[in-house]
């Protein structure tokens, strides 16, 4: 096969695949190296982004996916299943946090985090494919562990959860402690008389 080829064998992959694949694997079915793949690779995504169309080609660490492009995002979700498009509730946003920044985690994890239950919350987010099982923990009782997916990734617009935006401040400067007779920073008294 000439470049050409091997870069439209690519594109047919990724295409039937639909979700993100693996480089390596992808070097395999063509036959190549994955340096020679990654090549062919980033020459396709740099077609796709100078060709300005409906399609990406997005890049996750050593994954890559064909995805629309986001300028298309709302046109798309027009033919798509309605309920997998829904807009997330604050309570699965909160369970996607706690799972993101801890995974693996179980379901009683997540529970104790929120302080209610989350059976539900956790079964929408397994239908809309943004959170998946990862084993079982080395806990009693062997419960189930929860991480989130390639989906919840791109839904998201993030490369690897290493992308994933700090839970605290850590250039905000620590507040000192107050004296005996001052009152905590960000708490006011208020006098009665």
């Amino acid at each position: 096969m000439n470049e050409q080829q091997r870069m439209g064998a690519l594109e047919a992959m990724l295409f039937a695949h639909g979700e993100p694949v693996e480089l390596a694997r992808l070097a395999d079915a063509m036959h190549a190296e994955p340096i020679q793949t990654q090549v062919l690779l980033e020459k396709l995504q740099r077609q796709y982004d100078e060709r300005d169309g409906g399609l990406v080609l997005l890049n996750f660490d050593d994954r890559w996916q064909m995805a629309t492009r986001p300028y298309y995002g709302e046109i798309v979700k027009r033919i798509l299943d309605a309920r997998r498009n829904a807009p997330l509730s604050p309570a699965a946003l909160e369970v996607l946090a706690v799972i993101a920044y801890n995974q693996p985690v179980s379901r009683s994890f997540i529970e104790q985090v929120r302080g209610v239950d989350s059976s539900s919350t956790v079964a929408k987010l397994l239908d809309k494919g943004l959170i998946e099982e990862a084993g079982r923990l080395d806990l009693p009782g062997k419960p189930v562990a929860f991480r989130v997916t390639d989906t919840f990734l791109r839904v998201f617009g993030l490369g690897s959860l290493a992308d994933l935006p700090p839970l605290h401040d850590e250039t905000a400067p620590q507040a000192e402690e107050p004296g005996p007779d001052e009152a905590p920073q960000g708490e006011q008294l208020e006098m009665r008389t």
